[in-house]
C-alpha cells in the first residue's frame, strides 16, 4: 500500500470535489426550476454551464496523474444539498423560498472554493503546474459566482422575501 503523503491526499480531494461537481450538475437544474426570480434562475442556469466545463477540468487533472476519473462520496456535499431540497420543499410557494435557495447555493460555491483553494495549494506544492492552472481558472469561476450570488441576495432576493 502507497504511503498516505500529500499525493494521496491531493487525489483523494481530487475524486471528492470531482463527485460533487457531479453531484452539484444535477441539483442546479431542480433549484433553477423551483426559484421564483428570474435573475436566480438564470444564475443557476449559468452556474450549470460553468459546473460541466470544471467536471471537464478536473478530468484533465486525472489524466495528468494519468489515475481514472473517479468519485469518492461526499458526505459534506450531499448534507449541503439535501437542506437545499429541504428548503425547496419546505418554502414551496413562499416569499422567503429564493433566499434559501440562495443561501444553499452560497454554501456549496463556498464549499467549491474552499476545495480548489486547498487543491491548488497542494498542487503548487507539489509542483503540478498544469493542474494549478486549471484549478485556478475553477477557483476564479467559483469565487465570482459567489460574488455574483452576494450581490443578488442584497439587491434584489432578500428584500423580496422580507
Amino acid at each position: 500500500m502507497a504511503d498516505k503523503d500529500l499525493n494521496a491526499l491531493f487525489l483523494d480531494t481530487l475524486k471528492d470535489i470531482y463527485y460533487a461537481e457531479k453531484q452539484i450538475y444535477k441539483a442546479l437544474p431542480k433549484m433553477a426550476k423551483a426559484a421564483n426570480s428570474d435573475q436566480l434562475r438564470a444564475a443557476f442556469e449559468k452556474h450549470h454551464d460553468e459546473t460541466e466545463g470544471q467536471i471537464v477540468r478536473l478530468e484533465q487533472i486525472f489524466e495528468l496523474l494519468e489515475k481514472p476519473a473517479r468519485g469518492k462520496k461526499c458526505d459534506a456535499i450531499e448534507g449541503i444539498l439535501d437542506e437545499g431540497t429541504e428548503i425547496m420543499d419546505e418554502y414551496k410557494g413562499e416569499p422567503a423560498l429564493d433566499a434559501g435557495l440562495l443561501a444553499a447555493a452560497q454554501a456549496v460555491e463556498h464549499y467549491e472554493i474552499s476545495r480548489y483553494g486547498t487543491l491548488r495549494s497542494w498542487a503548487t506544492k507539489l509542483g503540478m503546474k498544469d493542474a494549478v492552472k486549471l484549478l485556478d481558472q475553477t477557483l476564479a469561476e467559483e469565487k465570482k459566482t459567489d460574488d455574483a450570488l452576494t450581490k443578488l441576495a442584497e439587491t434584489a432576493v432578500n428584500a423580496e422575501a422580507a
